[in-house]
């Protein structure tokens, strides 16, 4: 991760046959196409890859999971359950729908904690949103026993886990709906870009006529497409769909190589006793796109990443305090800062943030570095950063 690092000939056979037929937009045009068809061809693709009857190309993740709950029905007033540690694209897209994000802990999966989602479910909670954060899983039995149980949709946002899996599912197809990333810095990249997952057929036609202003798609004339209600548009372009159906097929090569070199610096850590890592549900495996790794506590782990930098192992971040991806920095959702009105409903649901606290979540988000799995390293480069990186943490459990 992330697939940019291996660009080669297929990507630009596949971005040249666009340029070279000339028709960009992924609709319509027919007559000039000359049977090119780049974004349904990557929905074909993503259909076998991720074992899902249907696939839904859109704009970004962000899109994806916007898009994943308007076509479930998510809307004005419904609740929507996800993790403290995600991006901000997960509660900006559920508040883009009028619908109110429920913050709940995680646990050392880093991501939503089951007991803590069982809590936090009321009469207005229409979905639970798990965050496959840095490529891995939830517990997904748990949290589908309890979505079958209070009969809720569960939807995956596995933008940052594509080729993780979970009892042989590969992440994002376990859910009602599940959600892909394919921007610039992800194992699989579009340039921009991401996908809807579903087995659904209902969610997934809401899916693609939401995703282009409502759009039915019957018929080859666009022009007299009738639209059987509102949408927006998340339309992917061909040049984007293009580039991503260069790498989707290098995905099983992307996997042995983050695999790889994972295991060698995971292997050379796992010596030192106070460094533990993540925990996989029995029955998962990771993309390997990041390490995760707990040391003993706030303190000692911004030492540490700190000594990463000295060191110049690069790409490790702890998570406690960064603005991206930790509730502790997101003021502009606590504030409810914005371009917009709010509205009276979601400003209502969001009063329990300006006191609520999450001490799990800062248990284990304080003691977690996570680390980058690039794919571009050789294995010389590999060992060499294990070096370094033990070097670094005994340096600092030392003093």
């Amino acid at each position: 991760m992330p697939g940019f690092e291996l660009f080669g000939d297929l990507e630009r056979q596949q971005v040249n046959d666009v340029l070279d037929n000339g028709v960009l937009m992924r609709y319509g045009f027919d007559g000039m196409r000359n049977g090119h068809w780049k974004a349904k061809e990557l929905e074909i693709e993503l259909e076998n890859t991720l074992q899902s009857k249907h696939v839904q190309l859109v704009s970004s993740g962000t899109a994806a999971v916007s898009v994943a709950l308007a076509a479930a029905g998510v809307g004005a007033g419904d609740e929507v359950i996800m993790p403290t540690f995600t991006f901000v694209a997960s509660f900006e897209a559920i508040m883009m729908l009028g619908a109110i994000p429920i913050l709940v802990d995680i646990d050392d999966t880093l991501t939503l904690s089951p007991k803590a989602v069982e809590n936090a479910i009321t009469p207005k909670t229409k979905a639970v949103m798990v965050v496959q954060m840095c490529g891995s899983m939830g517990n997904m039995d748990a949290l589908q026993t309890i979505c079958n149980k209070h009969n809720i949709l569960l939807v995956e946002d596995a933008c940052q886990a594509i080729g993780g899996t979970y009892n042989g599912r590969p992440l994002g197809s376990i859910g009602d709906l599940g959600c892909f990333s394919f921007d610039f810095v992800k194992t699989i990249t579009c340039g921009e870009g991401g996908a809807v997952i579903t087995n659904n057929k209902e969610y997934y036609t809401n899916a693609d006529h939401y995703s282009d202003h409502g759009h039915d798609h019957v018929g080859s004339d666009r022009g007299a497409e009738t639209h059987p209600f509102l949408g927006y548009n998340f339309r992917i372009s061909e040049l984007h769909a293009a580039v991503g159906l260069a790498q989707v097929k290098r995905l099983p090569e992307f996997i042995d190589i983050q695999k790889k070199n994972y295991t060698i610096l995971r292997e050379a850590l796992s010596q030192i006793p106070e460094v533990t890592f993540r925990k996989v549900p029995d029955g998962g495996e990771e993309s390997y796109a990041f390490l995760n790794l707990f040391l003993p506590d706030l303190d000692t782990a911004l030492k540490v990443a700190e000594a990463f930098k000295t060191n110049g192992v690069d790409a490790c971040w702890n998570y406690y305090s960064n603005n991206w991806h930790y509730l502790n920095k997101w003021d502009h959702l606590k504030d409810l800062k914005s371009l917009f009105p709010i509205s009276t409903e979601v400003k209502e649901g969001l009063e329990y943030l300006k006191t609520k606290e999450y001490p799990e979540s800062d248990h284990y988000i304080g003691r977690n570095i996570s680390c980058l799995i690039k794919l571009s390293w050789t294995e010389a480069e590999v060992y060499e950063r294990a070096n370094k990186m033990v070097t670094a943490v005994k340096t600092v459990l030392e003093t």
